[in-house]
């Protein structure tokens, strides 16, 4: 099984903290959607007899698009690609984009799943990020669009300077009152280029507090526990059956295609990206060319893809697994690295002998898998 995501670099505006790729000029749109469909077709036999299992609209914003043109993306992908017939197909969407209308017509395509930007129900958070849509407008979409999908994300943005813990609660139970089965939840982080970097670095803004993220962190796991959801990757929670399909498939290593400029691949032993400019993406698709590099993964990049995504989930590390697909001398020198983690109490071996973070640990996931990489080994 594979996962298709596709990448619309378009924005209304430009949020202070993003750094991903996008482009606030719509004037390209056509000329980009043309592209994206040809990529669609000269990747179609890359997976050769791989069924799609699920799809994935990212971005950018991806509502930004009108019904037609998904359609016609759709179409590219069902006359091409053999996609199974229970399909997760996602669609991320800002609330400024979901009138009551437009949600009825996203209902009537093959999407089964919105992930909705949030961020916060709060207009001066909203207005601090540079959001593009209003608190009101997001509780209204919500309002609808449960009324047309039963398989909804939102995103949620904590660790936000002057953000008390009873704000960041406020936000939560708001959340959990509307009944969503899947919140994906991070941490305000400073990127390099970004408008927020810059405020920072000349004191418009004050730098942020790592104390404040875990704090609210921690309100985040304990309510989302009293809630039934379950924490199943460090970012991510859903209630049982709501698990991302797609990003679960990311963190299992499963294959992907990325569609769109900036979008990476993965095919189980090569990684490639798309070239990260509008312009020369549009121009290869032109002339028939694929505007990516390739990159064969070494076992050194794979032990340690599997590690950092390994210890951010519930699936964990499997020793068994460590041993089959990297050998002895991966397994011992893990087993040996781990201990003042297992000591200090961030990490525990279950009896199946699954190497997880613990509650104490999950917020220094990253940081333990880094220090766990195999370099040159």
């Amino acid at each position: 099984m594979a996962g298709i995501y596709l990448h619309i670099p378009f924005c209304k505006q430009a949020c202070y903290y993003c750094d991903f790729h996008f482009s606030t000029s719509l004037k390209k749109k056509e000329e980009m959607l043309v592209a994206i469909k040809k990529e669609l077709l000269l990747r179609k036999k890359e997976f050769g007899s791989e069924k799609i299992e699920t799809i994935y609209f990212g971005g950018g914003t991806p509502s930004l698009l009108t019904i037609k043109e998904l359609e016609a993306i759709f179409s590219i992908i069902y006359n091409n690609y053999e996609v199974v017939t229970d399909a997760e197909i996602t669609l991320e969407a800002n609330p400024d984009d979901l009138t009551e209308q437009k949600i009825k017509n996203l209902a009537k395509l093959p999407i089964n799943r919105l992930s909705i930007g949030i961020q916060s129900f709060f207009n001066d958070d909203l207005k601090f990020m540079n959001r593009a849509h209003t608190a009101e407008e997001s509780k209204k979409c919500l309002t609808v669009a449960l009324q047309y999908f039963d398989n909804i994300t939102i995103d949620l943005i904590y660790g936000v300077p002057n953000m008390s813990n009873e704000k960041w609660l406020k936000n939560l139970k708001l959340a959990f009152k509307f009944g969503v089965p899947h919140i994906s939840s991070y941490a305000l982080t400073v990127e390099e280029k970004t408008a927020l970097h810059n405020f920072i670095k000349k004191g418009k803004v004050p730098p942020l507090d790592e104390n404040l993220a875990l704090e609210h962190f921690n309100l985040l796991v304990s309510e989302a526990e009293k809630n039934q959801f379950v924490q199943y990757e460090i970012s991510n929670f859903g209630k049982q059956n709501y698990f991302s399909k797609h990003n679960t498939s990311y963190w299992l290593g499963k294959k992907y295609l990325g569609i769109g400029p900036s979008s990476h691949s993965f095919n189980g032993i090569e990684r490639s990206w798309n070239v990260s400019n509008n312009a020369k993406y549009v121009k290869a698709l032109t002339e028939g060319e694929l505007p990516n590099e390739v990159e064969k993964l070494s076992v050194d990049n794979l032990f340690n893809e599997y590690i950092m995504t390994g210890l951010r989930t519930i699936w964990g590390i499997s020793y068994q697994k460590i041993e089959k697909n990297f050998g002895e001398n991966y397994l011992q020198q893990l087993k040996k690295n781990v201990q003042p983690f297992i000591k200090r109490g961030l990490l525990e071996l279950t009896t199946n002998n699954t190497l997880i973070t613990t509650k104490k640990g999950k917020f220094l996931a990253d940081g333990i898998a880094s220090d766990l990489f195999k370099i040159n080994l």
